[in-house]
């Protein structure tokens, strides 16, 4: 009942949203939809949650936190505004005289993955605490990951800012210890959710379905592989150097740079 009414209410945001991209021809506006659309989902949860507050105003305020950074954080970056990001532009491209349906489609498509993700949080808001420790263990990890994620956004925006650092690889702070720390931190934050699930007893496993789903995203679909196979197009073997001396994922220390001999 509470999924489809999350997915109702992204639905409704990514049609205002469609329907502006409409007259802007920027389609990347569908992702700021996507990352505000769970503040409002996790206030809509807590007013009409059938459970004690003490067990969903924590992960209630970390949603809404995150959601609310991490659309700010697109905002900022230009994904509101124009020109519209390249792999937009290509769909709009490729599409054609199709584009306006396909793009409603694709709007719509990422409200159903708001809807299916609010499964991540839900449990807290109908069902009774358990055990407070998973809780406490869950919400710690989420709020690690968002301080993370935002630590690596602002870092890579620092480096982009410099005009000496144009078309070099970003390769300090948290950089140069994972080669994509936003994707790190973005998990950890999910894996809050499902640790704190854990609190619900087995209705909590719920939670589950949204962590595999992102993992899948990072590391199978829109993630990692496009980002990487676009950062070597565009760095080459500067790109692939970094590579072989840095993670991939999990963030440790790297390995020492190989001179050419």
């Amino acid at each position: 009942m509470r999924v489809g009414q999350a997915w109702a209410l992204a639905a409704t945001i990514q049609l205002v949203l469609w329907l502006v991209q409409q007259r802007t021809r920027n389609a990347g506006i569908v992702d700021v939809g996507w990352a505000f659309a769970f503040a409002p989902v996790a206030i809509l949860f807590a007013l009409r949650s059938t459970s004690c507050a003490c067990g969903w105003a924590v992960i209630a305020a970390i949603v809404i936190a995150w959601s609310l950074r991490l659309g700010t954080y697109l905002v900022a970056r230009g994904a509101a505004r124009s020109p519209e990001e390249g792999r937009y532009k290509d769909l709009r491209a490729r599409w054609g005289d199709r584009a306006s349906l396909k793009f409603f489609i694709f709007f719509q498509a990422q409200a159903a993955l708001v809807g299916f993700l609010s499964t991540a949080f839900v449990v807290p808001f109908v069902v009774e605490p358990t055990s407070w420790i998973p809780r406490a263990i869950g919400g710690a990890i989420s709020v690690i990951g968002i301080a993370g994620e935002a630590i690596a956004d602002a870092q890579l925006a620092r480096f982009k800012r410099d005009p000496a650092n144009k078309g070099k690889v970003c390769d300090v702070g948290l950089w140069s210890w994972s080669r994509h720390p936003n994707y790190f931190f973005e998990w950890c934050v999910w894996i809050g959710f499902a640790i704190y699930g854990l609190a619900f007893g087995s209705w909590g496993l719920i939670a589950i379905g949204g962590q595999l789903l992102i993992v899948a995203s990072i590391f199978g679909v829109t993630g990692i592989p496009p980002t990487e196979n676009q950062a070597i197009r565009s760095k080459g073997d500067a790109y692939r150097d970094y590579q072989k001396r840095v993670s991939r994922f999990v963030p440790m220390p790297p390995k020492s740079r190989v001179s050419a001999v």
